[in-house]
């Protein structure tokens, strides 16, 4: 009912104002619009009508196309950068310290035992005979390099070259260090490449690499991880540097400090670390004044005599300064402070505030990366360092079905090994080098949309700082103005012209509804008299269409008084005649008033 009511109230709306037509819409809006143009188009006589109607038309045109442009610059989210230099007391950074070597020699050598030994022969073999012959009677374990062997590629034919194992000339249990007689490369000859192999060794690549150097380096590395994959981490805690022997003296400003004020954290590439100012626990520390005297000084016991040889190039600490509460990516983003020598470093800080959705893609905790985050174990901030390295995990055990073990290990998932993963070697190979790997991370992960730059320092040269923040270039309160403009500028209009126009939109809807309506409603009426070429019939002629004339009594017997009518037929049975009512036809409703006023008469 309601529904009904609204209906008529709009359809008498329609009957006072604008009509029932399109016509009578356009006229009645042209004639009460505000906007200039219309209303000439009406006043006017013929000629002008058309130049009228010529210049609304083109300059309705011009206001849509700039209106395009305008709403096309609003949603390309464009921002705009300021720069901002300011001047305060500002928290100290974190300080991560590590020892560049990962283990202590001393505690790790019975796991490395088998695979020095090799690598002292593959130097032997790489670097030349002269070389090779000390040791020269040693039996080698062989069962780690048949995994992953180094080989010679002789190219002096470069459309057959030829594959040479460093120790081809004995396969079968040990092989001796000394050269091959005859042998006919080098490595300055060959190159020197990896063979990884899968599925039982059917299906083998070869890692290339620029120099034999880079190639030991990489075998070794990959060897060692392997062993050190199947230790259990507290056994690898162990076999690092402890605080009280790395740190042996500690000063912040004028405060005496230890490595009891260091939070410890174990990082594979290099070990035990510690981090000064962390802020997990304790509130940060602010830095009193500028300057060297202001800043953390300490003195650190590399302990260069245990360190892992062939592990290890360089001698020192490895140092990374970064915000509270973010963790050290200390292998790609520190330094190096050398053995031997005193290192002073200044600390200039760059602080980038992003603006988020729409305008950029970065993101403010990680909530909305679909990436699981691995390193939320240690309590940290989201950083797109940690975003791609989960991420690489995550194909990794996908891919390969262990998880690497330079990065952290999702729940009831293992490390890769030789011996419960055989192929993970060839595996992980492919997957670094696969640019679509990167790729879906990259586009997965997000840049943090607020992120401190410091730059790789130790104490602050000054408590000037700048800020680099991003605001947004073209704000709804530009659009908006941009679009009135360009309106009253070439059509002589306002807000209130544009609720004329979507109130003619409204009618124009209003009249096609009822358009529609009409339209059904004939199509049913004529559908209702398809059915009776004539007029409709009575009810005499229906009663008599289904009188059955072919019904016939039965023959009556005699009975006693059948003698009086000896020379009689039987009466036939009275039969009922249809009542000829012509009053029940249906007729028009003007013909029975006429009927009535004439009675009346």
């Amino acid at each position: 009912m309601h529904v009904k009511k609204y209906l008529l109230k709009g359809l008498h709306r329609l009957q006072k104002g604008p009509g029932y037509t399109y016509k009578e819409l356009l006229v009645w809006y042209c004639d009460n619009t505000n906007t200039h143009g219309p209303k000439r188009i009406i006043c006017e006589g013929p000629k002008k009508k058309a130049m009228w109607f010529v210049l609304t038309l083109l300059f309705t045109s011009l206001v849509c196309w700039q209106w395009g442009l305008f709403i096309k610059t609003y949603l390309n989210w464009e921002v705009s950068v300021s720069l901002s230099i300011g001047f305060k007391t500002m928290d100290f950074p974190a300080v991560t310290i590590c020892n560049a070597s990962p283990f202590q020699y001393s505690k790790v050598q019975h796991l490395l035992k088998d695979l020095d030994e090799l690598m002292e022969a593959v130097l032997g073999r790489i670097l030349g005979p002269e070389l090779s012959q000390v040791n020269a009677t040693r039996t080698l374990n062989l069962s780690i390099w048949h995994h992953t062997p180094l080989v010679f590629i002789n190219e002096q034919n470069p459309h057959h070259p030829v594959v040479l194992d460093l120790f081809e000339d004995n396969f079968n249990g040990s092989a001796s260090s000394s050269p091959a007689p005859g042998r006919p490369c080098s490595a300055h000859r060959c190159k020197v490449a990896m063979r990884l192999c899968s599925h039982n060794g059917t299906t083998c690549t070869f890692r290339n690499f620029s120099s034999a150097t880079q190639a030991v380096t990489e075998w070794y590395t990959l060897q060692a991880t392997n062993i050190f994959a199947q230790v259990p981490n507290q056994e690898l805690v162990a076999m690092g540097y402890p605080a009280e022997r790395l740190i042996l003296a500690c000063l912040f400003g004028a405060e005496p400090c230890n490595y009891r004020n260091f939070t410890p954290i174990f990082h594979p590439d290099y070990g035990n670390c510690y981090i000064f100012n962390w802020g997990m626990t304790e509130k940060a520390l602010p830095s009193a004044n500028p300057g060297t005297e202001f800043g953390l000084k300490l003195i650190l016991d590399m302990g260069q005599e245990d360190y892992v040889p062939f592990l290890t190039s360089t001698a020192g600490a490895r140092l990374m300064l970064h915000e509270q509460r973010s963790y050290p990516f200390i292998k790609e983003e520190g330094i190096y402070a050398m053995a031997g020598m005193e290192t002073s470093i200044g600390v200039l800080v760059d602080k980038l505030q992003r603006k988020g959705k729409p305008y950029s893609q970065c993101t403010k905790n990680g909530s909305d990366v679909p990436i699981p985050n691995l390193y939320s174990s240690y309590n940290t901030t989201y950083s797109i360092q940690a975003c791609i390295r989960s991420c690489f995990q995550e194909h990794m055990i996908r891919e390969c079905g262990c998880g690497h073990y330079l990065y952290p290990l999702p729940h009831k998932r293992k490390y890769c090994n030789n011996q419960e993963f055989p192929d993970w070697a060839h595996c992980y190979s492919a997957l670094r080098i696969s640019m679509a790997q990167r790729e879906a991370c990259i586009y997965a992960c997000k840049e943090s949309c607020k992120k401190g730059i410091v730059k790789l320092n130790i104490y602050f040269q000054e408590f000037n700082y700048r800020t680099i923040e991003e605001s947004a270039a073209n704000n709804i309160v530009w659009l908006l103005s941009n679009l009135g403009g360009q309106f009253g500028f070439w059509m002589g209009g306002s807000v209130l012209c544009l609720i004329e126009f979507g109130e003619i939109i409204i009618d124009f809807v209003w009249i096609t509804i009822i358009k529609l309506v009409a339209l059904a409603k004939s199509v049913r009426q004529k559908r209702a008299q398809a059915r009776y070429e004539g007029p409709p019939p009575t009810v005499a002629e229906l009663v008599e269409a289904h009188t059955n004339f072919g019904f016939q009594p039965d023959s009556a017997t005699p009975g006693p008084d059948a003698g009086a009518y000896p020379h009689e037929q039987n009466p036939p049975i009275p039969g009922t005649p249809p009542p000829n009512y012509d009053s029940l036809r249906l007729q028009p409703l003007d013909v029975i008033e006429s009927d009535s006023e004439g009675d009346a008469i």
